[in-house]
């Protein structure tokens, strides 16, 4: 089962249900940390890195010498990664380049080869539960200061993960392609959110995003105690399950702010993203026509 933690926008607390999710489960469990602009569940959950791996992409490299000048590969690239000046001059704009290879394939002249751009890398390790049974495997990655493509990086974790184990997913916030690519091939989408008229604006953009990808979601409302009941009459509007809420406590602020989880601080709350686990199982199985 892969489960995908996403929000609307940053600051929800999203990292933290990912983390303390993971470690509550009584079995092997893998996290994914895909907000690579920003990765901070290490912080939480401190895992041993064992690897590192380099992501990169390939751009293009134009020989002059045998170009015509043609502003075929101008003409086709749509982010305008590439461009022919007069009859002498060819620009290339690395940053801007998706790595399609369009221009390569209408060059007539054969002028065009990719070379490798690095945009950041993945690193893999493990962390350690009380339970020596039970460990979780962890993989995060990190773009380059100055990058502007995160969903390569992302995509990256995505293939290296064992899809066999039980996946939690920490998804950059709000609507864009990286979150379509952390989100995209997922079980289950939980959307946390406040109870404010902010976090409502962005929780409906966040909802139709999934339902654009035919996933079944649910909602957690982080600091429940605060704000109002726009988000609990959206939900029922919208017959958007709420599956936990985690009030606004002064206890939980004190475990976030030292980096400690909420399940060691308040071991309590274990019991409870417990049976948030089990309301994702048996809806994924309801749906299935399990049960």
């Amino acid at each position: 089962m892969i489960i995908s933690i996403a929000s609307g926008k940053g600051g929800t607390g999203k990292t933290t249900v990912a983390t303390n999710l993971a470690f509550s489960l009584e079995e092997n469990v893998q996290l994914l940390d895909c907000d690579v602009e920003a990765p901070n569940a290490h912080l939480f959950l401190n895992p041993q890195i064992n690897e590192t791996r380099q992501v990169v992409a390939n751009v293009p490299a134009v020989d002059e010498s045998k170009c015509n000048f043609c502003k075929k590969c101008m003409e086709i690239c749509r982010f305008n990664a590439i461009a022919v000046m007069g009859k002498k001059t060819v620009f290339t704009f690395p940053e801007l380049c998706h790595s399609c290879g369009g221009c390569m394939a209408v060059c007539p002249e054969d002028a065009i080869s990719e070379v490798p751009r690095s945009l950041g890398t993945i690193e893999l390790g493990q962390i350690n539960k009380i339970d020596p049974s039970n460990k979780i495997d962890f993989i995060h990655g990190k773009l380059d200061i100055g990058q502007a493509m995160s969903p390569p990086i992302i995509k990256e974790i995505r293939q290296t993960a064992d899809n066999s184990m039980t996946t939690i997913i920490d998804a950059p916030p709000g609507t864009s392609c990286p979150v379509i690519a952390s989100m995209n091939k997922t079980d289950f989408v939980l959307l946390v959110t406040e109870p404010t008229p902010f976090g409502l604006n962005d929780l409906s953009l966040a909802v139709e995003a999934v339902r654009l990808l035919n996933i079944p979601c649910g909602i957690v409302i982080n600091r429940s105690t605060m704000g109002d009941d726009c988000v609990s009459e959206y939900a029922k509007k919208e017959k958007v399950p709420v599956l936990m809420e985690i009030p606004f406590d002064k206890n939980i602020a004190k475990a976030y702010a030292k980096g400690d989880l909420i399940v060691q601080a308040l071991p309590e709350y274990k019991s409870k993203f417990l049976q948030l686990f089990e309301q994702i199982k048996t809806r994924l199985a309801q749906k299935e026509g399990v049960i």
